[in-house]
């Protein structure tokens, strides 16, 4: 008899480490690979060095399908930021290559990978990055504006984060919590193939933070985008449904939390 072929829970594994396999002829694995919907990310051999030698990523390879939100957490200084970096060609790796809902980034000139991220990529930043003089419908618009996309669907969003009929206010005038649901709101207006967060709860108290998370939860999973999230926290981490550990010995498959469907 033929012996299945496996794969880890996300594809991961980097200089031998992995996770524990899955076999391929897992019917859910069937459906995801075959109704024709390309992985919102591939890694493939993804290596980047800096300076004399220091390695940050070494071989690595892991994918992401829609609607998966996986938190990634490790040490500072470890490469989490970089690898961001990479998955958004914002950075070069020294070797490898990344794919976003199946467009290999490398193969694309500065232009079109600029048109890439403004159509398939959203962002979350620690520091929330609205700017001050535009209203907060404004600073959801943009990616819709960017993308020469009618901009009505702004004011949808900002009804779904909690903030209806504050359209015409000003950042001065939120909380952190309320800026970084702009920021959420934002990230996904544009419904984009995948969402890149960089300790989007890091500038928070623990109970916005929790509060902030479950709504980031809760929009990316209604609007069916693929998130990665990188984060120092536990408490948030544990609102992703799979959690991966990033060291210098690779990306490997931290706690499992739970399933994709649980509330938070």
């Amino acid at each position: 008899m033929a012996v299945p072929r496996t794969r880890t829970a996300l594809l991961c594994h980097s200089g031998g480490l992995q996770a524990s396999p899955l076999l391929t002829d897992d019917p859910i694995f069937m459906t995801l690979r075959n109704n024709g919907v390309p992985p919102a990310l591939e890694c493939r051999g993804l290596s980047k060095a800096y300076g004399a030698g220091r390695v940050l990523l070494a071989s690595l390879d892991f994918s992401l399908d829609p609607g998966e939100f996986v938190a990634i957490m490790g040490d500072s200084g470890v490469g989490k930021s970089t690898l961001l970096n990479l998955i958004a060609g914002l950075d070069q790796a020294d070797s490898g290559e990344v794919l976003i809902d199946g467009t290999v980034i490398s193969s694309l000139d500065d232009n079109a990978a600029t048109r890439l991220r403004r159509q398939k990529l959203g962002f979350v930043f620690q520091a929330f990055h609205v700017l001050p003089h535009l209203t907060l419908v404004q600073n959801v618009a943009l990616p819709l504006l960017l993308n020469d996309t009618p901009p009505a669907r702004a004011l949808d969003l900002l009804e779904a984060v909690g903030l209806g009929g504050r359209g015409d206010d000003f950042p001065r005038q939120l909380s952190g919590g309320e800026l970084q649901r702009v920021a959420i709101a934002r990230a996904l207006v544009h419904r984009p193939t995948l969402i890149l967060a960089d300790e989007p709860t890091g500038n928070l108290d623990p109970e916005t933070a929790h509060e902030v998370l479950s709504l980031f939860r809760a929009e990316i999973k209604a609007n069916g985008a693929a998130a990665i999230m990188v984060t120092h926290s536990m408490a948030a981490a544990a609102s992703a449904d799979r959690i991966l550990i990033l060291s210098e010995h690779g990306l490997h498959a931290g706690n499992p939390t739970r399933s994709a469907g649980e509330s938070l």
